[in-house]
């Protein structure tokens, strides 16, 4: 196994959410050396010229365009590489194509016996992440799925611009898939220590369970609102994947709600969904059985069994029969 360089990323793939993650980590000064690498070579060397011009307004940091060789001792691997979700396509819906992608990238990472963590964020998430799992010969705890941590962050915004409070100190989760099956937390959820569905009689008048509701809708459809307006979303996600590379890189110890995949947990097994989990600089280091009531479980059970539908229609060849 490649020796590991902590303060170097790689991010595969420079479409929209990668060349926005490569200027999002380049702003947060949490490395020293970022590598880009794309089936278009010219577009990777075009993403880092410009990005590495900002260097002289951020923190000091190399920024080259390169090839799989360039990323074996990478202490973390990004991968948005992928096609793209057009709108009115689920990410289910992506689920061959990207498939497909993951397996040649997997068997070149796969054959530099790269040491670092692999944090996936190309759609569907969940099952990419699974498939990494099976095809990357990595530990599991070193494969992350970016997952709905940045449903999360959407859902805390708009509660807290809902209930006129910092959204910081919203605590609330989104589990599940990072898509139409997942499931928000409520039960768990508060602020500042006050259960949310108190805090929320504090500050507006209404029903509690049409709030519910209208929150659940607005954030299961705020991706297919931004591709419908502007074709795609990049920011936010950008923004979530420097969040997990920090819990990373300063070994934060971070509750994340991280697509993983889970073993007996509410008897679901051998599905890759978003459940919360200490991050740090080992990748996944323990796993956090969710606080959740019976109707919540049985909301994840569902969500687990529309992932496992889809897995199971997954040809992923030999390699992945020799991980199990």
């Amino acid at each position: 196994m490649s020796v590991v360089n902590d303060r170097k990323v790689a991010i595969i793939g420079c479409g929209f959410v990668g060349s926005a993650s490569a200027f999002a980590l380049m702003e947060s000064g949490l490395f020293s050396e970022m590598v880009l690498v794309d089936v278009d070579q010219a577009r990777a060397e075009g993403e880092a010229l410009d990005i590495s011009h900002g260097t002289a307004f951020a923190s000091p940091m190399e920024i080259r365009a390169g090839g799989y060789d360039d990323i074996a001792d990478a202490g973390v691997i990004v991968i948005t590489a992928g096609i793209g979700q057009k709108p009115g396509e689920t990410r289910i819906d992506l689920v061959n194509k990207n498939v497909e992608v993951f397996k040649g990238i997997l068997g070149e990472i796969r054959a530099r016996n790269c040491g670092g963590i692999l944090l996936v964020v190309a759609n569907p998430v969940d099952i990419l992440t699974y498939v990494t799992v099976k095809l990357s010969g990595l530990p599991e705890s070193r494969v992350i799925g970016s997952g709905t941590v940045l449903d999360t962050g959407r859902l805390k915004h708009i509660i807290g611009e809902r209930l006129a409070v910092d959204p910081r100190n919203v605590h609330a989760r989104i589990l599940g898939e990072h898509g139409d099956s997942e499931l928000i937390a409520w039960s768990s959820a508060h602020v500042a220590g006050i259960p949310l569905e108190d805090f929320y009689h504090m500050r507006v008048d209404g029903s509690y369970d049409d709030f519910r509701h209208e929150m659940s809708d607005v954030v299961r459809n705020s991706a297919y609102e931004i591709i419908a307006k502007k074709k795609a979303t990049y920011y936010g996600i950008a923004m979530a994947v420097t969040r997990i590379c920090g819990a990373i890189v300063r070994d934060e110890k971070s509750v994340l709600s991280v697509s993983n995949c889970l073993h007996g947990e509410y008897g679901i097994t051998d599905v890759a969904l978003s459940t919360p989990c200490i991050v740090g600089k080992e990748g996944i280091e323990v796993r956090i059985p969710p606080s959740l009531n019976y109707q919540e479980q049985q909301e994840l059970k569902a969500s687990a069994e529309t992932l496992r539908e889809v897995i199971e229609a997954l040809d992923l060849g030999e390699e992945a029969k020799a991980e199990d």
